[in-house]
């Protein structure tokens, strides 16, 4: 998937992002809420790509890091901020293997859409990285297709992918997602918003 996505940003195709512009309304209510329970702190965004949802975390005082691999969505994710006059940590990193840099702390994950393309193997590596930067009472919102993506299409994850991935949390809301902007195979995926807590 990491090359795919390299050579997808150099193209200019990221129709994930297109439907995060579709979907800002519900993602809104969904980080209210979630600030309702856990009043702004430190927030990790997961696969953060140009970094529309690390900006939009700083701004609602969030203190953010986000993290990818592709360094040219980075650059692009640096400029987004500075525009915005937030401040973001960028960090060129893969998910599965976070580095010390990315610190400790975080009451907040957030993950639009890079979970569930990783392999059952990847998904546990991250699983023990998020585990070190998190603590008892953190919380993470993740975003999956449905299980059964095949080709270039992520694979996909339901709950139990995900406690399977991350020991110690549960999955305490789901909601499906708003798939207006996303191309038909992919709202064909039924997405769904999962909210985790960490509990122990």
């Amino acid at each position: 998937m990491t090359m795919g996505y390299v050579l997808a940003y150099r193209l200019g195709i990221a129709p994930w992002e297109r439907a995060g512009e579709e979907g800002a309304e519900q993602l809104d209510a969904l980080l209210g809420r979630e600030e309702v329970r856990t009043p702004p702190g430190r927030a990790l965004d997961l696969g953060c790509g140009r970094g529309a949802h690390s900006v939009e975390l700083a701004r609602r005082g969030w203190e953010v890091t986000g993290v990818d691999v592709v360094p040219r969505a980075l650059a692009a994710a640096r400029e987004r901020a500075a525009g915005a006059g937030q401040q973001v940590t960028f960090l060129e990193a893969d998910v599965t293997a976070l580095p010390e840099s990315v610190g400790r702390g975080y009451d907040f994950v957030l993950d639009v859409g890079c979970f569930h393309g990783l392999t059952t193997s990847q998904r546990a590596l991250l699983g023990r990285g998020i585990e070190r930067v998190t603590g008892v009472g953190a919380t993470m919102l993740a975003l999956c297709f449905a299980p059964g993506g095949r080709g270039p299409l992520p694979r996909g994850a339901a709950a139990a992918d995900l406690t399977a991935a991350y020991r110690g949390w549960s999955v305490v809301d789901e909601e499906p997602a708003e798939t207006a902007g996303m191309p038909a195979p992919l709202r064909r995926r039924a997405p769904v918003f999962y909210r985790l807590r960490r509990d122990a």
